[in-house]
């Protein structure tokens, strides 16, 4: 055996030639690798002893391996620096130590990965600079140094590494503007440079063809969207560029990426109306556009996108980066994580094919005005929609009944009137609601299914609004905090007291307006003008054959 156990078991007492392949991943291993771990297994091609407990610096003799070619710690609590031998180790072609407490910097002089394609760093405390030491691993496919204490600018020589597939960069403290020259990597994939210190207009990514992922967010980004920024031909599925300093509008040709699925500009200086062109997006099930300066109706065509109905064999999250542990594929779901999404209230991070079942519509904090469109109501497979914050009026429209797979319902902070829908508690998986600070009256839901896991902060602010949770209830009647002596007689009397002046004259005048709109109409159509007159007189014959019909049969009765 290679590791040594609670109960003392080592190493091979002697060096074992025949091992190839060692695969120890995902077992509850821990203590020290030894140091002669090299030693004793020096022909061996893939190691993989990720998703364990080991922990320590790693021994400096797996370097020996000379024909070391797969080499994955990750998930493991190994600290320290990553031996100089490793790093000078020129035949190694995938090397992922992520999700560890390696430091010190990596990329120095001692760098010299010539084979490498694939190099996971991330989630570590990796310290220094993107420096051209990077260059002397001509067709790196993944670099990811994600989460870690990185600084400096991006550099432009990045372009030239031109097999990029995967470029991860984020939440590390690069500053300076992001260079044109990513734009030559042709076969990128997935870019992140999130959470960093990034400055300065965006670039052209045009030549982007191949781009699924896009990842900008919180960043110090400024100006307007380039009109060509992104290709509309690619195949983008994500685009984050929330919490940056844009401004402008939304410009028309993102929504001529018809392949996207998630669109989040949450948090910029975006102005002007939401746009109709958004409403191209059939694919859409994730838009954030809160935290902006839209202004103006929310758009009708939304209710048309139907967010979140997505084919059972859809999986467009889900991404394979291969690696060959004895003929085994190994999955590696890189769909990048939506954070502080308005599911219960919850700062989450989802990724990967978890991403395929959310829907959501996020409008909040903007000036939005005029009414809710009954529309909405049909996006019957949506799980959060947020319009809170805003400038809305009207009733909350009854179709919202129909949102059967709605989750989180924010209506908050508006101008809305009327009642609550009481139809709303047919939606059995509503877990947030909130309406409150507005106008509404009426009585509040019955608490029952949903509606009963509710309280008073669900409809605060809503003076007029009543029922069992609130301090107005609908079976007392209120009295006026104030009334004058010369209105006490009127405040008793009954509903029937009724003037009968301003009666007769308001039903005199209802009369004569009809009767002129009568006569009005016949004067204009001459075929309704003659029907009218033939109706007349059948009504008089029909009287006249109907009296002297009677008068008859009566003065035979008398007669008789």
């Amino acid at each position: 055996m290679l590791l040594s156990y609670p109960t003392g078991q080592l190493l091979p007492l002697k060096p074992n030639f025949r091992i190839q392949t060692l695969d120890a991943s995902h077992n509850q291993l821990d203590g020290e690798l030894q140091e002669s771990v090299g030693h004793m297994i020096p022909n061996t091609m893939i190691l993989n002893l990720s998703k364990n407990s080991f922990e320590g610096i790693l021994p400096s003799s797996i370097a020996e391996m000379s024909f070391l070619w797969i080499l994955d710690l990750s998930n493991n609590n190994f600290s320290g620096e990553v031996p100089k031998q490793l790093l000078a180790t020129t035949d190694l072609g995938t090397l992922r130590v992520s999700n560890n407490k390696f430091h010190g910097e990596i990329f120095s002089s001692d760098f010299n990965f010539t084979n490498l394609g694939y190099l996971y760093l991330d989630n570590n405390q990796f310290t220094g600079t993107l420096s051209n030491v990077i260059l002397r691993i001509p067709e790196l496919r993944v670099l990811d140094v994600r989460n870690n204490y990185m600084s400096g600018e991006i550099p432009s020589f990045i372009g030239n590494m031109t097999y990029l597939e995967e470029l991860m960069l984020g939440n590390n403290s690069f500053n300076g503007k992001l260079p044109p020259g990513i734009s030559r990597l042709q076969w990128l994939e997935f870019l992140d440079v999130s959470l960093n210190a990034l400055s300065g207009p965006l670039p052209s990514l045009e030549n982007l063809r191949g781009l699924k992922h896009l990842h900008l967010g919180r960043n110090i980004f400024t100006g307007l969207i380039p009109r060509d920024f992104l290709n509309s031909s690619s195949e983008l599925l994500a685009l984050d560029m929330r919490d940056n300093r844009l401004f402008g509008n939304v410009p028309n040709s993102i929504s001529r990426l018809s392949e996207l699925r998630i669109l989040l500009l949450r948090g910029n200086f975006l102005s002007g109306f939401i746009p109709n062109h958004l409403c191209h997006l059939t694919q859409i099930s994730l838009m954030d556009l809160s935290n902006n300066s839209f202004s103006g109706p929310i758009p009708k065509c939304f209710g048309f996108i139907q967010f979140g109905e997505i084919k059972k064999d859809q999986n467009v999250f889900k991404e394979s980066i291969y690696f060959w542990y004895g003929m085994n594929f190994d999955d590696i779901y890189v769909g990048h994580m939506v954070k502080h999404w308005g599911y219960e209230n919850r700062l989450n991070s989802y990724r990967g094919e978890i991403l395929n079942f959310m829907s959501g519509l996020d409008l909040s904090c903007n000036n939005l005005t005029g009414e809710i469109p009954n529309e909405l109501g049909m996006l019957s497979s949506i799980h959060a929609l947020n319009l809170s914050h805003n400038q809305l009026k009207g009733p909350i429209p009854k179709s919202f009944s129909n949102l059967s797979q709605i989750e989180s319902l924010d209506l908050s902070y508006n101008k809305l009137s009327g009642e609550i829908p009481p139809e709303l508690v047919e939606l059995n998986f509503l877990a947030v609601f909130s309406v409150g600070h507005n106008n509404l009256s009426g009585r509040a839901p019955n608490m029952k299914a949903q509606f009963g896991t509710f309280d008073e902060r669900n409809y605060e602010d809503n003076p007029f609004l009543c029922g069992t949770l609130l301090k107005r209830k609908c079976n007392t009647s209120i009295e006026p905090s104030y009334s004058p002596p010369e209105s006490s007689r009127e405040s008793k009397a009954k509903w029937y007291d009724i003037d009968h002046v301003v009666f007769f004259a308001s039903f005199i005048s209802s009369y004569i307006m009809i009767l002129l709109g009568f006569a009005t109409i016949l004067y204009i159509n001459p075929y309704w003008r003659q029907r009218w007159l033939y109706f007349i007189e059948e009504c008089i014959y029909s009287c006249y054959y109907f009296v002297l019909d009677t008068r008859s049969k009566l003065l035979a009765y008398l007669y008789n």
